[in-house]
């Protein structure tokens, strides 16, 4: 089913007319019925979060993305997301762990990898080694290298939290920064709450909750202030920041977005570009969160301006330099006459990420709505990839 089909589905379920769910997520009829049939792509974050609250069920209930069979890496991505779960379930910190601690050498080293792997958005890769990494740190946390442990527990349970979210999984990305939260507080690192909490703020953005992503990043940048002097603390203080201008944007509240927003400009222009605690915070990144909240915002042009002076490559990451080609081509196929652009840059991301742009509903979205209006052997091969067409 397409995401159109979905809501059509849903809203029939509630025996609603498409007018009466229009006026409940606040948009037109003719927005809504448009979606419904497939004549507009339904590859807006905020847009999509109105509609599930309409339908009072989740943005991932609508979008749930069937994974190319012919693409095993990313068919992969999806089964690990079970083993991760698990390993997210087994390490309660209330609970004693099962197995022997393993050095916490050892355990630093597949950190750092699967930290690369996830730069890479590699989440086949990242997938097969976190269940064993998050185990084998719960039960270092009760040894003697506790402190350095539950540091490194915080990172992981982290990572994890990315993995499944940009899977399509915020439940389990919820539960993920839940898990980095608690070894933050019990490491007694302002730094490491405040980053925890950037994953928990990411995961309720993806369950379509702008209000509690708002308040918890909002509550964790005004606690961070009294500890900026600590590594990785300012970069961690723009990040929240940035989630501050999305959420807010979402909540059409378009003053404090901007003023979120400058504020995030202003810190970037401190750090610098940064690779602290593996945020990618700086100048560039504050660009692409920018590109991100104008496409979804409703200011494509805005969003293709600020493209056009921001050179991805700076930061040198897939995770982030995915992002900025996947929003950009969302704005541009918003546009008339840029279907050329919309499809070079669906391209290009596929080619950085292509287990990230294969898992993603909006690029499908963005595909299928490509397809119908220009066609072409390039989209066609896309389309193919992504299993929109046979």
């Amino acid at each position: 089913m397409t995401v159109g089909e979905r809501i059509r589905a849903r809203r029939q379920l509630r025996g609603w007319s498409m007018r009466y769910a229009a006026s409940r997520a606040g948009i037109s009829h003719a927005t809504w019925s448009r979606i419904e049939r497939g004549r507009q792509a339904a590859d807006n974050r905020f847009m999509l979060a109105d509609i599930a609250a309409a339908l009072e069920c989740s943005p991932a209930e609508l979008v749930g993305v069937a994974v190319p069979a012919t693409d095993r890496e990313t068919v992969a991505a999806q089964v690990a997301v079970h083993g991760i779960r698990q390993a997210l379930v087994d390490i309660d910190p209330r609970e004693r762990p099962v197995r022997p601690a393993t050095p916490v050498a050892e355990l630093a080293r597949t950190l750092e990898l699967a930290d690369t792997l996830r730069r890479a958005c590699d989440y086949a890769g990242a997938g097969r080694i976190l269940p064993d990494l998050l185990r084998g740190l719960h039960a270092a946390a009760a040894g003697p290298e506790r402190p350095a442990a539950l540091r490194m527990l915080c990172e992981a349970a982290f990572h994890a939290s990315g993995v499944v979210r940009n899977l399509g999984h915020p439940a389990e990305a919820w539960l993920g920064a839940e898990r980095s939260l608690e070894a933050a507080e019990a490491a007694d690192d302002p730094v490491l709450v405040a980053f925890a909490a950037y994953a928990r703020a990411c995961a309720a953005s993806a369950c379509g909750s702008f209000e509690r992503s708002l308040a918890v990043a909002g509550r964790a940048a005004g606690d961070l202030r009294p500890h900026l002097a600590g590594p990785g603390a300012l970069e961690t203080l723009g990040i929240l920041q940035l989630v501050c201008a999305v959420s807010s944007r979402a909540l059409k509240r378009g003053d404090d977005s901007r003023t979120w927003i400058a504020e995030a400009a202003e810190v970037a222009g401190r750090t610098g570009e940064s690779d602290a605690l593996g945020l990618f915070f700086g100048p560039t990144n504050v660009n692409i969160w920018r590109i991100n909240i104008e496409t979804d915002g409703g200011d494509p042009g805005r969003a293709v301006q600020i493209a056009g002076v921001t050179n991805p490559a700076v930061i040198g990451a897939g995770c982030r330099e995915v992002f900025y080609y996947a929003d950009t081509a969302r704005a541009f196929a918003q546009l008339r006459g840029r279907d050329k652009e919309a499809i070079r840059f669906l391209l290009t991301a596929e080619r950085i990420a292509p287990q990230h742009l294969h898992a993603s509903a909006l690029a499908q979205e963005t595909t299928r709505a490509l397809l119908d209006r220009s066609g072409g052997s390039q989209l066609r091969g896309l389309s193919e990839r992504l299993g929109i067409i046979a």
